[in-house]
């Protein structure tokens, strides 16, 4: 964990196995890590309260939760820090209770790995990217399935604006292949969808590897994308992407 400020890190955390996701809670108080199965150990999402310096010098969370039939790949807390939401590489999504520690929901809508999950801006709704190519929208209070976003290579990573309805997504042949294939081959462009109608309606380049994660600004005038060419680049959009009506 680091001061954005100063630079200056201010605890760290060591585990036995890696670390798929991490994130911070809507309060700002707690974070939230988990960890893959290895050494006869399950996957286990962990809590800790930063205001108690103890857990984390310690490493003793707060809570924590066990996922021994699939390994965790992406996570976000949702309705104010009361549940969490998880994506696993079997394609499932899970909703838990924080308070019980239970799995209140699970839906199965993706054939592969969950790469990652993203809120709108409301919280309300929720975008996953999946290796099965595509990315789908769900209702983050019943994880209830609304939309489905397909292309034809595996999505690393897909986000919802906060300003239009679109989503924009990014991804690519798997990166062990990268070596071997082009980059018009590898079709490593961003993509943006109308959220409701489902349909494609722009794209652009600008990596030579598969996007790993990609984000709308908050104010939705621009966004940035991370690439496994290490690269991160923030594009922003030009007055006909404000003016652009879509057309069904």
């Amino acid at each position: 964990m680091w001061d954005l400020e100063t630079g200056k890190m201010l605890a760290e955390l060591e585990y036995g196995s890696a670390i798929r996701t991490c994130g911070f809670s809507f309060s700002g108080n707690n974070i939230m890590t988990s960890t893959d199965r290895t050494m006869g150990k399950s996957c286990e999402i962990q809590f800790y309260d930063i205001r108690d310096g103890s857990q984390l010098q310690n490493n003793e969370p707060y809570q924590r939760l066990s996922s021994p039939d699939s390994k965790v790949t992406s996570a976000v807390w949702s309705n104010l820090d009361k549940e969490l939401i998880s994506g696993h590489d079997n394609g499932a999504v899970c909703l838990w209770d924080l308070k019980t520690g239970d799995i209140l929901q699970e839906v199965e809508e993706h054939r592969k790995g969950v790469n990652d999950i993203q809120l709108n801006r409301t919280g309300q709704l929720f975008v996953t990217a999946s290796k099965d190519t595509t990315a789908k929208l769900f209702n983050a209070t019943t994880l209830q399935y609304l939309k489905t976003y397909k292309t034809d290579r595996p999505v690393n990573s897909a986000s919802i604006s906060p300003l239009k309805e679109h989503i924009c997504l990014g991804g690519g042949q798997e990166a062990m292949d990268v070596t071997t294939t082009s980059a018009r081959v590898g079709k490593f462009e961003t993509k943006f969808f109308h959220m409701i109608f489902e349909e494609e309606f722009a794209r652009f380049k600008g990596h030579f590897g598969p996007i790993n994660s990609v984000a709308f600004h908050p104010d939705g005038k621009s966004c940035s994308t991370g690439g496994e060419d290490g690269f991160v680049k923030i594009n922003y959009f030009d007055s006909q992407y404000f003016e652009f009506e879509f057309e069904v």
